[in-house]
């Protein structure tokens, strides 16, 4: 889309979330309120990628104020240690050119962040009240969401996860099979547990009877995941790691713990010193220098003081997705994963645990491994890209919001995110046109690319890599949505890829 806004532009991955948060762009409410509206209805919507027992991070930043990272991702608890322990359950899920292997079950729930994340936000920016913002979102699962074609993808190639108990089977597979497209989606319960969302705070589910309920179920399965690991979880606000871009742009993104923005940053970096537009052949060096450096010493790393720093310093000389930028200049760029789901699904309380605990991408040094209370090394970063000017280049704002954006997509989030930048910021692109171009991934010595790639010179200069090649665009590469501003008009992109939409308010 590319439309003049009143209130301003939200891109998100199903019509449904954009249209919730436009609406509450359209009442009044800020960038925050938009995005924290969208997201209470895409744990309807989009219930195979978010939900209350997912985790996340929001970036916000412009409107004269200084950008904040607020962390509420999933976080590791104690790994239990008894004979009833349950081991990860491994799945096989086929995009259609490449297979991934997922672990599922109770042993894969870790300690979920959304709930905190949606109520620490309204505090700290909100200007609609919680209730108001989740009363829509509600209503929407007690009734039901057809499943469109995006989520109808995601359901038939998750078709063994959804099947692995019978609660999640009942919802996914009511007759038997797993719901198709044009078929409806009901999860009245999860509806219940928005509104005393909406009603109550965070409090019932990391301290009350709806965390009493879901460490009892988990526990009595095998899982770790208990009352004292819930009860002291916390959203976290931090400094947004920053990196500069061609002279005139700042580009904020997830800092640690979390490795995506990092490596994220890294790539940038040594873009930053090639030529402007950098040819794919240095793009997929960038990617394959970042993914070199997911050392087993960087992920431990991660969560030292003062890493970042050591790291950038030493190398020079870190899903679904929600963008949204008002017609105030405020941005708010949040991810939230669920990974792929558990297969856990508490009864009374319409909650499908997340498998963080259980993601490869997630644990590269193998499972188990991170201490209780540390925060998983996730690869999403949201992130906002600032266009200074004289006047505000060594501000501590940093600039004006010129993009908005993040993806989904596991490892593939960094490249989607790089090559979205790339090519709005060095090729000139519009948002529309960044977003929807052919993708490149670099991973483990192998280059997996969209049809629309000419790979002559990569193949040329690095005859050593494998090459696979996608017969159309794919989810495989992520799902970028974001908000372009140039000029006073404000323009927006959902990613055909998981079905994402632009609305303007």
């Amino acid at each position: 889309m590319s439309a003049t806004a009143e209130h301003g532009v939200i891109a998100a991955g199903h019509p449904l979330t954009a249209e919730a948060g436009a609406e509450v762009l359209r009442a009044g409410g800020n960038a925050v309120d938009a995005a924290v509206g969208a997201m209470l209805t895409s744990f309807a919507a989009e219930p195979l990628l978010t939900g209350l027992g997912a985790g996340g991070y929001m970036l916000v930043a412009g409107g004269g104020q200084a950008p904040v990272l607020l962390d509420f991702f999933v976080q590791a608890p104690a790994r239990r240690q008894d004979e009833g322990a349950a081991e990860l359950e491994a799945v096989d899920v086929s995009f259609g050119d490449a297979v991934q292997v997922f672990h599922i079950g109770p042993a894969s729930c870790g300690v979920y962040g959304t709930p905190a994340g949606v109520c620490a936000a309204v505090e700290r920016w909100g200007t609609i009240s919680l209730e108001r913002l989740a009363a829509p979102a509600a209503r929407l699962a007690r009734e039901g969401v057809t499943l469109n074609a995006g989520q109808a993808y995601v359901a038939e190639i998750l078709a063994d996860l959804l099947t692995s108990t019978p609660e999640c089977a009942a919802l996914w597979a009511p007759y038997g099979q797993v719901l198709r497209e044009g078929e409806l989606l009901r999860n009245p319960e999860l509806g219940d547990a928005l509104e005393r969302l909406g009603a109550d705070g965070a409090e019932p589910f990391y301290r009350g009877d709806i965390a009493a309920a879901v460490c009892e179920w988990l526990w009595a399965r095998g899982g770790s995941l208990d009352r004292a690991a819930l009860a002291s979880y916390r959203a976290i606000e931090r400094e947004p790691l920053r990196v500069g871009y061609r002279g005139n742009r700042t580009v904020l993104t997830n800092p640690p713990p979390s490795a995506g923005g990092t490596l994220l940053a890294y790539s940038l970096a040594l873009l930053d010193r090639g030529p402007q537009p950098p040819p794919l052949e240095e793009v997929l060096t960038a990617m394959e220098s970042a993914q070199a450096e997911r050392t087993p010493e960087f992920v431990e790393g991660l969560a030292q003081e003062g890493f970042l720093e050591r790291f950038l310093t030493a190398k020079l000389g870190s899903t679904t997705h929600i963008s949204v930028l008002d017609s105030d200049g405020r941005a708010c760029s949040v991810t939230c994963t669920n990974g792929e789901g558990s297969g856990v699904v508490v009864p009374g309380t319409g909650i499908h645990v997340n498998n963080v605990m259980g993601e490869e991408d997630l644990n590269p040094l193998g499972f188990h491994r991170h201490p209780a209370g540390r925060r998983m090394p996730s690869m999403m970063a949201p992130s906002i890209v600032l266009l200074a000017d004289r006047r505000s280049h060594r501000s501590p704002i940093g600039g004006e919001v010129e993009l908005v954006l993040g993806s989904a997509g596991s490892n593939r989030i960094r490249s989607a995110i790089l090559q979205t930048i790339v090519g709005v910021v060095d090729h000139g692109l519009g948002v529309r046109e960044a977003v929807c171009a052919p993708r490149a991934h670099f991973e483990d010595g192998i280059v997996y690319h969209e049809p629309g790639i000419d790979m002559t010179a990569p193949r040329a200069l690095a005859p050593e890599r494998e090459v696979v090649r996608f017969h159309s665009l794919n989810l495989f590469f992520g799902g970028v949505q974001a908000v372009h501003s140039a000029g006073g008009r404000l323009t927006g992109a959902g990613d055909p890829r998981r079905g994402g939409v632009a609305v303007s308010a």
